[in-house]
């Protein structure tokens, strides 16, 4: 029923030219499923990066999938635009992680730039963090993993609707496979597929395709 693909070779996620690579890594995933994604980022800085890339890049690919920006207009009308248009990329940051519903074909892949940890410079969280530490406990695995957890299923809760959506939902952050805790989160998730290859993704919809070929 679903994929989960973490691609190769990602830089980590602190360093300059992350938000490029995630973009570059979305492509092909967009291109195998003919648009019909959401690419969701942990900040309005990066949506907005990502837009622009993704933008160029269909622009040079001659991709001519519509291409939807949070903000543009209310996330009532935008979730509108992608259900009709069918073939949509809309990029979101927070708003779109949960109470978005779309069903059926038109959202086949989900695309996250990195796990959603709760920004640093949060002063309550901040607070919260270091109260923890001080009591000698592990804030990090305590309160910080089991938000990213939580926060990571709601946006992995777009794509999988109910007992008939397919799709892939990709995870562009390296830390899920070399953090030790990377395998917790991947293990809350439902029992996806997994892969690290491009290329089974690209067979995953083309199977996908097929059967709604037979069924057509």
């Amino acid at each position: 029923q679903a994929m989960l693909y973490v691609p190769n070779e990602m830089p980590e996620p602190n360093s300059a030219g992350y938000t490029a690579a995630v973009a570059s890594v979305a492509l092909p995933v967009i291109q195998a499923s003919r648009g019909r994604a959401f690419v969701l980022c942990t900040s309005l800085r990066a949506m907005r990066e990502v837009h622009a890339l993704l933008k160029d890049a269909f622009t040079s690919k001659g991709m001519e999938y519509p291409l939807l920006l949070q903000g543009e207009s209310s996330r009532t009308e935008l979730l509108e635009r992608f259900r009709k248009l069918g073939n949509a990329v809309l990029v979101g940051s927070q708003s779109f992680w949960e109470g978005v519903d779309v069903r059926g074909e038109a959202l086949s892949a989900v695309i996250i730039d990195k796990l959603p940890f709760a920004p640093p410079d949060d002063p309550v969280l901040a607070a919260r963090i270091d109260k923890m530490n001080a009591e000698g406990r592990n804030a990090f695995m305590e309160y910080q993993l089991p938000y990213a957890v939580i926060t990571l299923k709601q946006g992995a809760g777009r794509l999988i609707r109910d007992e008939t959506d397919r799709g892939v939902l990709m995870i562009c952050d390296p830390r899920l496979i070399s953090k030790p805790y990377g395998r917790k989160v991947w293990q809350s998730l439902p029992p996806f597929m997994r892969t690290r290859d491009i290329a089974e993704v690209e067979q995953f919809f083309l199977n996908l395709a097929e059967e709604a070929d037979l069924q057509a």
